[in-house]
């Protein structure tokens, strides 16, 4: 068995083969798109590259068939920011033998020692922890979201029997948009709806420059008093807004405002991979056009919570339950979706795994973040809860 480097376009082209090796009796799989995780690997669209390094082998075995893959990264954001320097790992596959992924682990492992790492999580991203994030450990039945990780369930045995540990559960939380809100919801809808300082509204009429500033201003205000948070620049909020264009169907992008400053949203999209199970991880002009139709056709019945906050001052006043009740009245009532699927919320962060199960949502699925400490002698802490 041999690994090999991934530094031409051939070997990309090996590096995407490899899952359509290890699912292709899997008839839940759905292909990422090979364009999105090509940008992950591109310095020029990285910015993680200026000062990161990330690097990808195929694993090959003696009569040429292809049986694994990985990949290592160092992200200069995170890897000094925990007891030990800890790199990633992810984008993993292997069939179900542990030699095989021993030996991808191994040469992650040593690339990263060489690095200066002392630690190793995954399967994560080199980029946005919304996106390939953990390793799916409960529900292997119900196709994967957008840019979610989806894996077979002997994966859970590879890293853990190499020695992986848990370092926090990833919790996806799914909602009948047809089960009526609580009471306690109509209530906190009925006085927000009775006081004229309060407006809610979906983004159908907003540009995407405002879209972009309502955007920033809650989300700076919702985690700006968290530790080692960075306030999201202007230029950062609109290549958000412009990247979400394509594919945005205003009518569920929900900004609550105050005196008509914006202090909660409530940001959803369809979810792509009802469409994107028709375009086989190809992006070719035929297949934007497949996209495009089953967009404007509004096939998806799913809807994805990408991401839902509320200004700090606003917290505690029941402006969820009154964006639920609203969603209820708004958007159920157009008949397009039947549920909404939430972005995963980390067993780190108790307070938000509280708010999910106290707007009626269900935890759906389970995903994993592992580590591996190089010093197999060292103590193995988990990730701290958020106070």
């Amino acid at each position: 068995m041999k690994l090999i480097e991934v530094t031409s376009q051939n070997e990309v082209k090996l590096f995407h083969k490899v899952p359509r090796v290890i699912y292709r009796s899997d008839s839940n799989w759905i292909p990422h798109i090979e364009s999105d995780i090509e940008k992950i690997f591109d310095p020029e669209r990285n910015k993680l590259f200026v000062n990161g390094k990330a690097i990808r082998w195929v694993a090959v075995n003696t009569q040429g068939e292809i049986v694994g893959r990985i990949a290592a990264f160092v992200n200069p954001k995170t890897s000094n920011t925990f007891q030990q320097p800890t790199g990633g790992v992810g984008f993993f596959e292997s069939i179900n033998n542990q030699s095989v992924a021993n030996l991808l682990f191994d040469t992650a492992k040593t690339w990263l020692q060489d690095n200066g790492m002392a630690a190793m999580d995954g399967p994560i991203n080199f980029g946005e922890k919304q996106e390939f994030w953990g390793l799916l450990v409960d529900n292997f039945t119900s196709p994967s979201s957008y840019m979610m990780n989806y894996n077979l369930e002997y994966y859970k045995d590879l890293f853990e029997n190499y020695g992986f540990q848990v370092y926090y559960f990833q919790y996806i939380f799914k909602r009948d948009l047809y089960v009526p809100a609580q009471p306690v919801f109509v209530r906190k809808y009925n006085q927000m709806n009775s006081d004229p300082n309060y407006r809610i509204s979906n983004a159908r009429k907003m540009t995407t420059d405002q879209i972009a500033a309502d955007f920033r201003t809650v989300y700076n205000g919702a985690w700006g008093k968290h530790d080692n948070f960075k306030e999201m620049a202007e230029s950062t909020a609109k290549k958000v807004a412009k990247s979400l264009k394509p594919i945005m169907d205003p009518d569920i992008v929900v900004f609550v405002y105050y005196n008509d400053e914006p202090i909660a949203f409530y940001i959803n999209i369809p979810e792509l991979n009802e469409i994107f199970k028709y375009v086989n991880g190809k992006l070719n002009l035929w297949n934007k056009l497949k996209v495009w139709y089953h967009l404007k056709r509004k096939t998806p019945k799913t809807m994805v919570g990408i991401v839902f906050g509320v200004v700090q001052e606003f917290q505690g006043k029941g402006i969820e339950g009154a964006m639920i009740k609203w969603t209820e009245e708004n958007i159920v009532t157009l008949n397009r979706y039947d549920e909404t699927i939430m972005t995963w919320i980390g067993d780190f962060n108790p307070k938000m795994i509280r708010v999910c199960e106290n707007l009626g949502a269900e935890k759906f699925r389970t995903l994993a973040t592992y580590r591996f400490l190089f010093d197999r002698e060292a103590k193995f802490e988990r990730c701290p809860i958020v106070e």
